[in-house]
């Protein structure tokens, strides 16, 4: 192993503790519970969203696992200083949170795919297309694959039935698409900067 090795392994190492930090540093303002529903919002996805944004499918889902192993540890890192196993296991919402890892992932892979050209939807510049990219990229892993897990879950833990339950989501819909937007700016504004921080050119 070279020391040039080391170091970029070291490097990755300390890019997914920031970023669990970061996830654990979003929950601080607490959750927000809508009136009929035990799912919270909380600002915590938009951590895992960024994840997958900027480092990359092995390294952001690397991160989001972290936050959770942490959880399940028992740390009060969930937003409202809640931890624990039951939190990822028996909760209404445990659905969700065993799926931002796979959104991260997800949203990782397709981001070292469209980040490299910038050149995704033709006609628009540079800076659009890397915005449209990171927005699509995000929808697809932090809101479409974590919804498919979490609305099944977050059914078969209470009564009121799926079709209840996907009406009740869909108030969370408006807002994950405004931290989809957000993480879309950041990430376009890092690559520009840092062109193949997302490919790993830079890490691997």
């Amino acid at each position: 192993m070279t020391t040039r090795s080391r170091t970029l392994r070291a490097s990755d190492l300390a890019r997914v503790a920031v970023f669990a930090a970061l996830i654990a540093a979003l929950g601080l303002p607490g959750p927000l519970y809508v009136p009929g529903s035990p799912v919270p919002i909380t600002a915590q996805t938009l951590g895992v969203m960024l994840a997958g944004a900027l480092l990359g499918a092995r390294r952001g889902a690397m991160a989001v696992v972290t936050f959770l192993v942490l959880v399940a540890a028992g740390l009060p890192l969930l937003a409202g200083g809640r931890g624990g196993i039951s939190w990822l296991t028996t909760a209404p919402n445990a659905g969700y949170l065993l799926a931002w890892p796979l959104g991260a992932l997800v949203i990782g892979l397709i981001s070292e795919r469209m980040y490299p050209t910038y050149r995704f939807t033709p006609g628009l510049p540079a800076a659009a297309h890397r915005f449209v990219s990171g927005l699509l990229a995000t929808i697809g892993g932090g809101i479409i694959v974590v919804y498919a897990i979490g609305i099944p879950v977050h059914a078969a833990r209470v009564d009121s039935g799926f079709l209840a339950v996907v009406q009740g989501v869909a108030m969370f819909l408006p807002g994950d698409l405004i931290k989809a937007g957000i993480t879309a700016l950041v990430a376009s504004a890092v690559h520009r900067a840092l062109p193949g921080l997302v490919g790993g050119r830079d890490g691997h």
